[in-house]
């Protein structure tokens, strides 16, 4: 197999093998703030997006990502840093639609053309019957140990007794 195809097949692989599966939740944008400014060119910015889980009604997240400017950033090539923050709290009675394991992911976007991805995962805490979720990023070779943690207490809303998230943890 001449060389050009073999290289080929191996980017088709590693591109299958970064995606994995996408989490059912959708961003929103709910602004940016220049933090520093480039001639000709899209500033670096700091970006605030808001996430509902897609399992759990009634939690809200939201994360701040740097995004690049620059000639890589205009084209979608940098590798995006892994500070992120994340707040998640609860905003309704929370209702839980199905089972769900430890560490399922919520939220996933790429950070970086094929090797970085950003994930937000949730976990129970069910001895204090809390809501736990963390997001980080990770990569094909070498992941980050940067990341952030948001806890959501369940608490009563409404004269409604609360859930127990344990009662949802597969």
């Amino acid at each position: 197999m001449p060389f050009r195809r073999r290289a080929l097949v191996a980017l088709a692989l590693v591109l299958g093998l970064a995606g994995g599966t996408a989490a059912t939740a959708q961003e929103d944008l709910i602004f940016k703030k220049s933090t520093v400014w480039k001639f000709l060119t899209p500033d670096d910015k700091l970006a605030v997006y808001g996430v509902d889980d897609p399992v759990i009604e009634g939690v809200a997240c939201h994360y701040t990502v740097p995004e690049k400017g620059g000639v890589a950033g205009a084209f979608g090539l940098a590798e995006e840093v892994s500070d992120i923050s994340l707040a998640c709290r609860q905003v309704g009675p929370i209702g839980i639609k199905t089972k769900f394991e430890q560490g399922d992911v919520v939220f996933r976007e790429r950070r970086s053309l094929i090797w970085k991805k950003m994930q937000i995962v949730r976990g129970c805490d069910a001895r204090r019957n809390v809501l736990i979720y963390m997001v980080y990023t990770d990569r094909l070779i070498d992941g980050s140990p940067k990341n952030s943690t948001s806890s959501v207490p369940i608490m009563p809303w409404g004269g409604a007794e609360p859930v127990k998230c344990g009662d949802w943890v597969r």
